[in-house]
């Protein structure tokens, strides 16, 4: 036998016994308890998820998934730990739009590459918009907003959850594909710019869904559309952006599950086999609609070229944006 040929077959064999190993390995996976990181503070939307998330993929899986809260730096610091973490499927980071998408361009140096640096396991679910006016702001419409700002270039102005966050983004990404000009005025967080926008302060705010919801009834906001691809169960009777008056328009958050590059893909699958039970149950989707967030279930490979799209996208918007870490 030619050495060229012996050293392909022990290639192989040395394939084949890895494969089976690692099979075997994943029969047995999990024999303790799996951390889920959130890189955030306890207490926000993110953290719910997870936690309903986490308490769900525990019973399929036989072992406990115990949420870990690491926050700073808009999520980067936790999700840059995790992507060194060991490769074994018992350290998990919650992934999504800010963290996947948007920081590795938005930080000079975030430390990490969404695509090469993590093994996604699935998404958790989906967040839109909506999009406030100040009673006094002369439109009911997004075609009548978009109209008023051409026609008073730099009058109108926005509030944002600060810079670079979803929501700044989102309105930069409205104002790019509107063709309008508006000022920024960021806040430290969505509570200061929903009071500026009620006391008329600011003139536009894109919002997630719970807090708008009483501000709107009360009538002291004017909803004029959501920035999903389909109409909002929480407000049923407000159009979308694209169908409003910019086809095409989709400004959404996306979240997930990622493990770090490297686990083994017979372990990824059982996660992933929790996690889509966990997404696809009730009690998952009524829990998350309680936050404007609607569920969203996927493969490993669904969600890679999701993040692979997610961060393409925005990273083309926090380019034209200016936008820099603070």
């Amino acid at each position: 036998m030619k050495p060229a040929m012996k050293l392909t077959l022990a290639f192989l064999s040395l394939a084949a016994v890895i494969a089976t190993a690692s099979s075997v390995w994943a029969q047995d996976f999990p024999s303790r308890p799996i951390t889920l990181v959130v890189p955030y503070a306890a207490g926000g939307g993110n953290d719910a998820m997870a936690r309903i998330a986490g308490e769900l993929m525990s019973k399929p899986l036989g072992q406990q998934v115990v949420i870990e809260n690491r926050g700073g730096a808009g999520g980067s610091i936790a999700t840059r730990a995790v992507a060194k973490a060991a490769p074994d499927g018992y350290t998990l980071v919650i992934g999504g739009t800010g963290t996947l998408a948007i920081n590795p361009t938005l930080y000079g140096n975030v430390g990490y590459d969404p695509r090469k640096d993590f093994a996604p396991v699935g998404l958790i679910g989906t967040s839109q918009l909506v999009i406030l006016v100040n009673p006094s702001v002369p439109a009911h419409s997004v075609k009548e907003l978009i109209a008023y700002g051409k026609a008073n270039p730099g009058k109108l102005n926005y509030a944002s959850a600060g810079v670079g966050s979803g929501i700044h983004l989102s309105t930069e990404y409205f104002r790019y594909a509107a063709g309008i000009e508006m000022t920024h005025i960021p806040y430290k967080g969505s509570g200061p710019a929903l009071t500026d926008l009620v006391g008329g302060h600011v003139n536009l705010y894109f919002s997630s869904m719970p807090p708008a919801i009483g501000l709107v009834k009360e009538g002291k906001v004017r909803a004029l559309a959501v920035t999903g691809p389909t109409r909002s169960t929480i407000f049923p009777d407000v159009p979308t952006v694209a169908e409003a008056a910019l086809p095409g328009f989709e400004a959404v958050l996306h979240y997930g599950i990622v493990a770090p590059a490297g686990t083994p893909r017979p372990v990824i699958t059982r996660l992933n086999e929790a996690l889509r039970n966990a997404v696809l149950s009730d009690e998952l989707k009524q829990k998350l609609a309680a936050d404007g967030t609607e569920p969203l279930a996927s493969t490993p490979d669904e969600y890679a070229a999701d993040i692979d799209k997610e961060e393409t996208k925005w990273s083309d918007i926090v380019k034209k944006s200016g936008a820099k870490a603070q």
